[in-house]
């Protein structure tokens, strides 16, 4: 017998990030989780899983209209063609969901009890699961401590939606403890919540599978399920299989040993073929990071703009399934040190202290507001809003400005350092 654990599905959730580069392929991007849950169906059918187990978050919070639903509704008949059993436990993001609560289901889903924990025993194959969902979106009581001990003549499977002890990232939502789950008897525990695949414990299985689509650059590498054997009602093999249909990495460099801006970029570009190769023909959506102390420091941060879009035409220019950067990073550093200069007691050293201790007072930046508004109106409406907004006039971005203007002067007068 095989069963599948999945969790964190967040049907059609947007992916962070993407849509606002030229180039990306919004429609893919858009339907990315929902094209991940069908790889989910399409294993759960030529695997002829006995149950698929859904361990909250299957939604993403409240819908705009019942599509999502009726997609849903759509994929659970194909299941249920198969003969395949669905059971289902609400989580933080499922219980915002009001449509959710009036939606009929096929006869092969389960929803477990968001008030009590809930047995439900399959006969026909000697397996008891136990689930409770949640009743609201926080709720940050240890929901394990009333679940019931488990059969000895049975495979015992307990669903929970849980943050365990604390995860980085993560709400802490139905925390408990693994001495708490293990007191209980199970052979298993499905857990979800945590979006990072993690086999906590293999004796017996507690285990996190992850989210089976990654929707940001905090989700990366491969995304999918665990694909669970039992024979002679014991588990033998835990399997992740993956789902994904685009991935996300993470590409830091260090250039420290560049010398030019070119060699710089030859190393970006072995870089974006290692991340795409490692998405295994899928898209990638790549945050580029260049660190390290490099001779070509300054040549990159005085036309900053300029190798950006360089290197997003160099991914674009990658072919095979697609590469786009998510975001550029330049945060490499002056092969000279300012720490060094600023110790000395010459002309360089006083001229970069007082560029290290520029400041604006309230007054000076409320001036410089007033003098950048004819601006702010010429600037399109979307740079304005969404969830990134460019606003010159916000003080806090007058300061970033200024922070970069620094910046650049010392990073121009280490050069000319280096040089002399």
């Amino acid at each position: 017998m095989k069963f599948i654990h999945a969790a964190d599905i967040h049907l059609d959730s947007s992916l962070h990030g993407l849509e606002r580069y030229e180039g990306a392929p919004v429609e893919e991007i858009r339907s990315a989780t929902r094209r991940a849950f069908d790889n989910l169906i399409e294993l759960a059918i030529d695997e002829k899983v006995a149950f698929v187990l859904l361990v909250g978050d299957l939604y993403d919070g409240d819908w705009k209209d019942y599509n999502t639903g009726l997609y849903f509704v759509e994929r659970m008949g194909r299941l249920r063609e198969a003969g395949v059993r669905v059971f289902i436990v609400a989580g933080n993001h499922d219980a915002a969901n009001q449509i959710t609560k009036h939606l009929r289901l096929p006869d092969n889903v389960t929803l477990f009890s968001t008030k009590h924990p809930e047995q439900v025993i399959l006969d026909d194959l000697n397996v008891a699961l136990y689930g409770q969902g949640f009743a609201t979106r926080v709720v940050t009581d240890d929901l394990s401590q009333v679940y019931p001990h488990g059969d000895p003549q049975l495979l015992n499977i307990g669903l929970l939606h849980t943050c365990l002890d604390g995860k980085p990232g993560h709400e802490p939502y139905a925390p408990c403890t693994i001495d708490e789950l293990l007191s209980k008897g199970y052979q298993y525990w499905a857990l979800g919540h945590v979006h990072k695949r993690e086999e906590v414990s293999q004796d017996p299985w507690v285990v996190f599978p992850g989210n089976i689509q990654g929707r940001h650059i905090r989700e990366v590498g491969p995304k999918g399920c665990a694909l669970v054997t039992v024979e002679s009602a014991e588990i033998v093999e835990v399997e992740h299989r993956d789902l994904d249909v685009m991935r996300w990495a993470l590409c830091e460099l260090d250039v420290s040993a560049s010398e030019t801006v070119d060699d710089i970029y030859e190393q970006v570009r072995e870089g974006l073929q290692l991340a795409l190769g490692a998405a295994e023909g899928r898209p990638a959506a790549v945050r580029l990071v260049l660190q390290g102390h490099c001779s070509a420091h300054s040549a990159l941060h005085a036309d900053r703009e300029r190798w950006i879009q360089e290197y997003r035409a160099l991914a674009t220019g990658l072919g095979g399934a697609g590469i786009w950067l998510e975001k550029v990073s330049i945060k490499t550093k002056p092969s000279v040190s300012a720490d060094e200069v600023l110790e000395r007691d010459d002309a360089l050293s006083g001229l970069l202290r007082a560029i290290r201790d520029m400041e604006l007072d309230a007054s000076a930046l409320d001036q410089l507001a007033d003098e950048v508004s004819a601006l702010r109106q010429k600037l399109p409406a979307e740079l304005l809003s969404g969830d990134d907004p460019y606003d010159p006039t916000n003080p806090e971005v007058l300061k970033d400005i200024l922070e970069d203007i620094k910046e650049l002067l010392v990073n121009r007068l280490l050069s000319t350092e280096k040089g002399s």
